[in-house]
């Protein structure tokens, strides 16, 4: 069976990364990396669906162990992705996507060089802004913490390999789709089939 694509998504909170998720992962062959935090849960959110939610201890404890694939702090709250389910799903043949801040993709590129980046950009900071305030959830102090880490977030774009803006929905779900078909096809993503092939 091939492998399945890592893909690591980005871009700043609020930015729509999480709605280009929802609508990819209605489709079969890719799954989301459920990440574990330290956060409280949000009104609505299921532990083990949408995050794992972990003490700080817990969360700790983990990191010493060596079993996060990679974990990063952001806004007094840690984030990261356990390692196992991850080689898990790919070997399954499922395309996993790790939806992570920069400070934790940087770790997986280092990690795991097949990776596939992808930065997601919104059309303008004001538009973030509104998004933000849109979404209800939180104080204008957290708003104006996650404005000012969009703008220290948004140059380091230069690490990913593409760079897509999220305007409209549909075009962005398209743009995903066009990168994972383009990256599903390269030399080192089916060097094991080419093995099998010549071995028949």
């Amino acid at each position: 069976m091939k492998k399945g694509l890592l893909i690591i998504f980005s871009g700043p909170s609020g930015c729509g990364k999480g709605t280009i998720v929802q609508e990819i992962i209605k489709d079969e062959n890719f799954c989301l990396s459920v990440s574990a935090t330290t956060r409280q849960p949000r009104e609505g959110e299921i532990n083990g669906v949408h995050y794992q939610f972990l003490s700080r201890e817990e969360f700790q404890s983990r990191i010493d162990s060596g079993a996060m694939l990679e974990y990063a702090q952001y806004c007094d709250n840690f984030y990261g992705t356990p390692a196992d389910m991850v080689e898990k799903m790919r070997n399954e043949g499922k395309n996993v996507i790790l939806e992570i801040e920069v400070q934790g993709a940087l770790q997986v590129m280092k990690k795991c060089p097949d990776a596939v980046t992808i930065f997601v950009l919104p059309p303008s900071i004001s538009e973030l802004e509104r998004r933000l305030h849109k979404r209800g959830t939180e104080a204008e102090e957290v708003i104006a913490k996650r404005i000012a880490r969009a703008k220290e977030e948004i140059p380091l774009a230069e690490n990913y390999k593409y760079v897509m803006m999220n305007d409209a929905l549909e075009t962005a779900v398209s743009d995903f789709y066009a990168i994972a078909r383009a990256e599903s096809q390269t030399y080192e993503a089916n060097k094991e089939i080419i093995g099998e092939i010549l071995s028949c």
